[in-house]
């Protein structure tokens, strides 16, 4: 039994799946580090949310209508052996994005775009025959830009205009550092891995009615810290998993002038939040390999962000790795997603939601 050859594939799952807070869209592929040869990493994660409401009868009644869209997020990565007990992995990645629009009811006009890019390079040095460490820097470029229709500036401000907010392209340096105990006799692996924040300043260009206003958005995305294991049960089974953190509590979205009338940021998440995953895997034979995995992330009971109007999830996700003959490994998994209910500032309640995740991945050594 290979030492990885389960947790390499459930995390096709991993880049793509709702993750923390909504936003978190994929992780840094650390388990390549433990890989070996030369090879190239290409991922690609189909997601289809629904996410629906129904307003209180103050605001009218009625359904939101499906608020979050569709999209699709890729990872590519490149990993290499320096010399013996040293190798490298670099990875281009969308670590964050959202992707809401209203078109129904009082919050028609509501709209809301992040999008990310990661570009992330990582050294393991083996320590020992079972202790390695790794890290290295990681970039992350960030834009966002957001619409509020008029009924909901006037709620916030008491100025009914329509209003939006433009953030320019902003690129930030953070950096990865882990460690990690092997046993490959029994596939056992633990690692500990801790992300930095990112603090990124946006060049906000703000529009109030037909004012507009120039000024700095300070957004800091969360530092986390994993702790992620592997070992052995049975011959060819293993189990696997991770428990996540993330400091989500510190996020919030607050351009200046919208700060200062309303008191208050546009969006923001009041919990850190915590994530648990947890699976098995079996090798069937040389060539193919299946697993299945769950995942927890916590139900914090807050008032939800109208841009991210769910509260912590469960999941299942199915999938399974062949290896050509070449000792090309293609991967591909499904995982449907149960979104929690929750209840915004308005009443606006939000619950029964759920998403549906296809992955593919293709390691090609040479």
């Amino acid at each position: 039994m290979t030492r990885h050859f389960v947790v390499g594939a459930a995390l096709v799952l991993a880049s793509g799946t709702a993750h923390a807070a909504g936003i978190e869209r994929s992780r840094t592929p650390i388990d390549m580090l433990f890989e070996e040869g030369r090879q190239m990493r290409f991922a690609l994660t189909s997601v289809s949310p629904e996410v629906s409401g129904e307003y209180p009868a103050a605001l009218g009644g009625g359904s939101t209508g499906d608020m979050a869209g569709s999209y699709v997020n890729a990872t590519l990565a490149f990993r290499d052996e320096i010399r013996p007990g040293l190798d490298a992995v670099v990875s281009l990645a969308q670590p964050y994005s959202a992707h809401s629009t209203y078109e129904q009811g009082i919050y028609s006009g509501l709209r809301a775009r992040w999008h990310s890019t990661s570009l992330t390079a990582l050294l393991r040095y083996g320590v020992t025959d079972r202790i390695s460490v790794y890290g290295g820097p990681r970039l992350v470029s960030s834009r966002a830009e957001i619409d509020i229709p008029p009924a909901l500036i006037f709620a916030a401000t008491g100025n009914p205009v329509p209003y939006t907010a433009r953030g320019a392209a902003d690129t930030r340096l953070g950096y990865v550092v882990g460690a990690a105990y092997e046993r490959p006799d029994i596939a056992l692996r633990v690692g500990l891995t801790y992300e930095s924040a990112i603090v990124h300043k946006f060049d906000t260009t703000e529009t109030v009615g037909s004012a507009s206003f120039t000024g700095t958005t300070r957004v800091e995305m969360p530092q986390s810290l994993t702790f992620d294991f592997q070992t052995g049960v049975a011959r060819d089974t293993l189990l696997f998993g991770s428990v996540r953190w993330s400091e989500w509590s510190k996020w919030e979205v607050a351009p200046p002038v919208f700060a200062a009338s309303a008191g208050r940021p546009i969006t923001s998440f009041d919990t850190d939040v915590y994530t648990w995953t947890l699976g098995v895997g079996r090798r069937i034979d040389d060539r193919l390999s299946v697993f299945a995995r769950a995942s927890y992330e916590d139900h914090a009971g807050i008032v939800a962000s109208r841009l991210s109007p769910t509260d912590g999830y469960s999941s299942l996700g199915l999938g399974g790795t062949y290896t050509l003959p070449n000792e090309t490994k293609i991967t591909a998994g499904v995982e449907y997603v149960s979104l929690g209910d929750t209840t915004d500032s308005s009443g606006t309640r939000f619950e029964g939601n759920s998403a549906l995740a296809l992955g593919v991945q293709v390691n090609v050594k040479f």
